[in-house]
């Protein structure tokens, strides 16, 4: 390839119409992170391109360099939960992480690990009979991946260790605190000893005593700490908790 070209895996994290053919498609790409590139006339019927620019398809593309966006000259599909996926619970749920993995990413950084973990959690959605159950864990590790979780074992004004009596989640300074610091308050607890122990799996990695599914206090208190570092909810969140509701 010429160096104005290049090839990459990558994930479909969103597209949007550009003229009367083209669409504009945000990748995360293996090799160079987040990147915006223009499929010429995907939308047109007879389109080779188009059926497999799927949402949240993991492809293999071949870019070229633009004068304003990069060129998608050619796509191959690797991995399509598209079927598994046209639940709504299912999409809407994959939707979120792919919109959240967006707002949090800055264009031309390249992020393995979270790549990884977006693959890997899209092929879990599209698997499980609950896939709103999946939204916590994921935005941890996301943050973690981010290097934006908070200690687990630490008070976040003190630095000491928890006890036994839990902890308080402290939403301005972004993270848990310690009895010493927050329970003169009176405050009731944010986590009590089994949602400490809860966070502490549920941000920790495969195969190290990890745990799948969140209390509801540590669903809502991962749930406000993404909100807190994004400054805003996504927009997907709501869809995601109104498919859930009983």
């Amino acid at each position: 390839m010429s160096e104005r070209s290049s090839a990459t895996d990558a994930i479909v994290l969103r597209g949007r119409a550009l003229g009367e053919a083209d669409r504009v498609f945000t990748l995360l790409t293996r090799a160079r992170g987040k990147v915006d590139a223009v499929a010429k006339g995907v939308r047109r019927p007879r389109s080779a391109m188009g059926g497999r620019l799927e949402p949240l398809a993991e492809v293999r593309v071949a870019l070229h360099k633009g004068r304003s966006l990069d060129v998608i000259t050619e796509v191959r599909t690797i991995t399509s939960h598209w079927t598994a996926l046209a639940r709504p619970d299912a999409l809407a749920t994959a939707s979120l992480f792919a919109e959240t993995v967006d707002l949090f990413c800055e264009p031309e950084l390249p992020l393995p690990e979270i790549y990884a973990l977006l693959v890997g959690a899209v092929a879990a959605v599209a698997a499980s009979d609950a896939p709103a159950t999946l939204v916590p864990r994921f935005q941890l590790r996301l943050l973690h991946a981010l290097g934006l979780a908070p200690a687990d074992d630490a008070c976040v004004r003190c630095g000491e260790d928890f006890n036994r009596h839990g902890a308080w989640f402290d939403l301005d300074a972004g993270g848990l605190g310690c009895e010493r610091c927050y329970g003169a308050r009176g405050d009731a607890h944010a986590l009590d000893a089994d949602d400490v122990e809860n966070f502490r799996a549920l941000g920790a990695e495969r195969g190290a005593g990890a745990a799948l599914f969140a209390t509801q206090q540590v669903a809502r208190a991962v749930d406000d700490l993404v909100t807190w570092h994004l400054g805003r909810r996504p927009k997907a969140r709501a869809l995601v908790y109104e498919l859930q509701a009983p």
